[in-house]
């Protein structure tokens, strides 16, 4: 979103009439917390990159949400954060256009507005925005490509909030693209697909997906508890129409989930300290102090770890999820 493009000329002029100092104008100071909430984010993102790519140069890391990582200070008036931005190849977002009041619904425009005004930030370093708009309407998933289309976004309209359906409308990918994709920055299209297990069988979601001419998949590790093993996943990258694609996992980052491999029995009752309260809008899913090093060594950075464990599988990449964490204990902080 574009700020009051007219206010360098003000200021200029003021310079000159004997109004305060060009010096004299300057932002309020961004609010101090406990500690560092959207740095401890920014650290684990880019060890997770750094993690990643010592396995692989070539893979993708793509946050979902938490758009104020890319700046400094995480405001629109902030210079860009350069080093985050070199650890991530693109970011994804949730609702721009369609889904913030519900699916089918459009969203409004102080949200869209404020999201893009940090996409305007990071577009110009080569990172590709992907967007998962939430519609099944025929004339509202056109609208929401198109829209997206125009902005420079490479989107994806979602039938259901639940992620768990292969849409039916258009019958091929928007914009299907038949050339070699080896890079975030190529795709035209994407398929997002967190649930594969509400297509049956881990058969029959590999069958779903090689009938499919989507750019890049992004899905889960598991069907079910049962992972993807590395054959499978190099299954699903191979387009209907032959060419290559990319596949990527999705790995939640700021909450604990209590149907993974790596929850313990005993934590129903006794919660580590680093967990805390249930999402109250997912079951199951409990917010984490992702800055915790027990927590991390869950996510990286050795043999057993989630990540580690997508890194053998094959995937091309990782797409994370509740990067903005850290909204939830700034508010915290907020209410105090």
């Amino acid at each position: 979103m574009k700020r009051f493009p007219y206010l360098p000329v003000i200021f200029c002029l003021t310079c000159l009439t004997g109004f305060p100092s060009c010096d004299d104008e300057k932002w309020p100071d961004p609010p101090v917390y406990s500690r560092d909430f959207k740095g401890d984010m920014r650290e684990l993102v880019k060890s997770i990159s750094q993690y990643g790519r010592s396995y692989n140069p070539s893979f993708i890391v793509v946050p979902q949400n938490g758009e104020p990582l890319v700046t400094e200070y995480g405001r629109h008036q902030d210079n860009p954060d350069l080093e985050y931005l070199a650890a991530i190849d693109g970011l994804g977002r949730e609702d721009l256009f369609y889904g913030y009041f519900g699916v089918d619904e459009r969203s409004p425009y102080f949200f869209s507005g404020d999201i893009t005004g940090f996409f305007d930030k990071v577009m110009i370093y080569r990172k590709t925005i992907l967007v998962t708009d939430y519609c099944y309407t025929p004339s509202k998933v056109d609208d929401s490509y198109l829209l997206n289309k125009n902005m420079g976004y490479v989107s994806y309209a979602a039938p259901s909030g639940e992620l768990d359906q292969i849409p039916v409308y258009p019958v091929e990918p928007y914009a299907v693209n038949t050339g070699v994709i080896d890079s975030l920055f190529k795709i035209k299209n994407f398929l997002y697909l967190l649930q594969p297990d509400a297509l049956g069988s881990k058969t029959s979601f590999l069958d779903a997906i090689a009938a499919s001419n989507y750019d890049l998949v992004i899905t889960d590790l598991y069907h079910n508890e049962d992972a993807f093993t590395p054959a499978e996943v190099e299954a699903m990258k191979l387009k209907k129409s032959g060419q290559r694609r990319l596949v990527i996992a999705y790995l939640s980052i700021g909450e604990a989930e209590n149907y993974r491999y790596y929850w313990q029995q005993g934590w129903d009752s006794q919660p580590p300290a680093w967990m805390r309260e249930e999402n109250p809008d997912w079951e199951g899913n409990f917010k984490v102090e992702y800055w915790n090093t027990d927590w991390q060594a869950i996510i990286l950075g050795n043999g057993s770890s989630y990540l580690k464990r997508i890194i053998d599988a094959g995937f091309d990449g990782v797409y994370l999820d509740i990067v903005d964490a850290f909204e939830y204990f700034e508010g915290l902080e907020e209410k105090r």
